[in-house]
């Protein structure tokens, strides 16, 4: 056992130079209990050039539902579910650059409208919705898109605090890798399901 988490520690901190992966092995601290069950003990912690960045838990595994037809939209996963959760130690960001204070949030699925609001944010439609876990009770709800917009903007944005989901660019995980010339991808795999999560990038960078 001891061996294996030896090589794995080594596996996560040297697959990036600016932006290394940490193996955590416990769930986070003040996670409420109505998430313990359905949440892995393993987690990523992601640091930078100024330390802890994140910390990412994800699902044991996340339900899904048929593979969508629209190709723009990647993961078949459906409206508002829960994905997991993810700690900022001293405050996070988004690709907008909004800024939101240190603390536990949960990650919900959700796709941007069609609509000219939204014209080349992404390639895909997916996302990831930031809200401060003290305001998302219930990890089997399954809010719609705007009660999780709405939900989302009380992590102190003027916009919902959003994070974007890719097909893993590599294929080795768990692993963090640049995507580009400014995002970093965490990717990992969940149950069957290969995900990329950009914890750190630009909109258009």
């Amino acid at each position: 056992m001891k061996t294996t988490l030896l090589l794995l520690s080594c596996a996560f901190l040297g697959c990036a130079q600016d932006y290394k992966l940490e193996p955590l092995t416990a769930a986070p601290e003040g996670l409420p209990a109505a998430y313990a069950s359905l949440l892995s003990s393993q987690g990523y912690r992601v640091t930078g050039p100024k330390g802890a960045w994140c910390e990412v838990w994800f699902r044991k595994s996340i339900p899904g539902v048929t593979k969508p037809a629209d190709p723009s939209v990647i993961f078949p996963f459906g409206q508002g579910t829960f994905l997991g959760v993810i700690r900022f130690p001293a405050g996070g960001s988004d690709r907008r650059g909004q800024t939101f204070k240190a603390g536990l949030y949960t990650m919900r699925y959700s796709n941007y409208p069609v609509d000219g609001a939204h014209q080349g944010v992404a390639p895909q439609r997916d996302f990831a919705l930031l809200t401060p876990i003290a305001n998302d009770t219930d990890p089997n709800a399954m809010p719609g898109f705007d009660k999780l917009v709405t939900a989302s903007r009380t992590s102190g944005t003027a916009h919902p605090c959003v994070f974007s989901l890719e097909p893993p660019p590599g294929t080795a995980f768990p692993a963090v890798v640049k995507d580009g010339d400014t995002d970093w991808v965490l990717e990992v795999k969940v149950g069957d399901q290969s995900i990329g999560l950009i914890v750190v990038g630009t909109v258009g960078g």
